[in-house]
């Protein structure tokens, strides 16, 4: 299957990699922004400072306060943007379109710009300023990712010994054999996706053959950080669905609302979340069998399977993941983890939030709590008009503000705490 999908992918990735124009545009300054409206805790502010981005998804933030944003659809034939601000007024002006390919996974680490496609990872080496030496000629890292239909995105993450980690999301949602809606016994999916692939940042032109499996059983991670704490791995996993639709005889259509479980877990060498054949159901806080493979709500299973230390209710489809490091916020917010929740929860009523989970000596201390709400724009319990944005991307500022990415309309937000913080530096 893999050797398949190398030969299926390379040429299109091949194409786009040498498609690569950079191309400039100025924002006017009298553009107008809509009013910021988020509800944030007491002494914490927002403002935008890049607007109408397009699918804004993941980004990142030099050390001079430059924005690198991933964009899951092209906009000008571009889906890597370089935002700068030419007059230091707080708002993004200059955007710099570089590559010509979408996708969601980006990451600087020693001046490096790490950015994926759905197939693949480039690399460019930015200047003292952090600036893309070269757009059009940058090293292809890893190629030859599966990417089908859906949850194709690939999300990155480095440690620091010189390892790439990327994400590749499975395309069944519960390995079913087609036809049957039985599931595969072994599930022959999961050598190429459902997991976290590890390589090396030293070698170019990697596939399937040259990395190493990380961890399995994980359905389609999106959110991923590296926890210089504990110095170890953190993803954040969409859970299945369809419960109700094909296991009417175990699931109610509600149960089908609520369940499975949004699930984070530190991520061991090795580690098997589970997936297909398990799910966690928050509920009972148990890991219960999937009912293609035995299950009817009730049977539990995956004894061998990772636990999860922190369960968001289902379908709130965490997108990014960020463990704070800076120094501006409060004290109980250092080390702690953010979390954009992209998707609405019927068993909450709410959704399209930022969430904080807060920790203590590298473990979880305490439930995981609202941090910024109303991206919606509307009353989630009874909507009378569209979304008006859907939190997807975080970063951290050299000065420690947290950045926001929206990719519905491509806003992108700057949280900061303090009045005296406020004020981009």
């Amino acid at each position: 299957m893999i050797q398949t999908a190398v030969l299926a992918t390379a040429c299109v990735f091949f194409i786009g990699a040498s498609a690569y124009h950079q191309k400039t545009e100025s924002v006017p300054k009298n553009k107008p922004t809509e009013p910021v409206t988020l509800k944030l805790p007491p002494g914490f502010n927002a403002t935008i400072v890049a607007d109408d981005l397009g699918a804004a998804r993941h980004l990142v933030v030099g050390k001079q306060g430059d924005v690198y944003v991933k964009l899951s659809r092209l906009k000008d034939g571009k889906g890597l943007y370089h935002l700068h601000d030419t007059d230091q007024d707080g708002f993004l002006d200059q955007q710099t379109g570089i590559g010509s390919y979408p996708g969601t996974g980006i990451a600087l680490h020693n001046n490096y710009l790490y950015s994926a496609s759905n197939t693949g990872v480039y690399r460019y080496q930015l200047n003292a300023k952090q600036e893309v030496i070269q757009p059009e000629q940058p090293e292809t890292i890893v190629r030859g990712l599966v990417a089908k239909a859906r949850d194709v995105s690939k999300s990155i993450t480095l440690d620091k010994q010189g390892n790439l980690y990327v994400t590749v999301g499975s395309y069944n949602d519960a390995c079913r054999e087609e036809g049957t809606g039985q599931g595969m016994m072994p599930c022959p999916l999961l050598d190429s996706v459902a997991g976290i692939w590890q390589f090396k940042t030293s070698k170019t032109n990697q596939s399937y053959s040259d990395g190493l499996r990380y961890a399995t059983g994980l359905k389609n991670v999106v959110g991923l950080d590296w926890n210089t704490q504990t110095n170890s791995l953190f993803a954040m996993q969409h859970g299945r669905g369809q419960f109700h639709d094909k296991y009417p005889q175990y699931y109610t259509a509600e149960q089908s609302t609520i369940l499975p479980a949004e699930t984070m877990f530190e991520v061991p060498k090795g580690g098997d979340g589970g997936w297909p054949y398990v799910y966690y159901d928050h509920l009972q806080q148990k890991k219960m069998l999937a009912p293609e493979y035995g299950g009817d709500g009730k049977k539990t299973g995956g004894e061998k399977a990772l636990d999860p230390v922190v369960a968001f209710p289902a379908h709130l489809a965490p997108n990014a993941l960020l463990f704070y490091t800076g120094n501006q916020f409060p004290a109980r917010y250092k080390n702690g983890a953010f979390v954009t929740l992209h998707g609405k929860s019927a068993e909450l009523q709410k959704g399209y939030l930022v969430a904080f989970v807060p920790f203590k000596n590298g473990k979880p201390a305490g439930k995981w709590e609202i941090f910024a709400d109303n991206f919606a724009g509307v009353d989630l319990v009874q909507p009378t008009g569209p979304i008006q944005h859907r939190p997807s991307g975080l970063a951290q500022g050299p000065d420690g503000a947290l950045y926001v990415s929206d990719d519905l309309k491509g806003t992108i937000y700057r949280i900061t705490y303090g009045s005296k913080a406020s004020a981009r530096k």
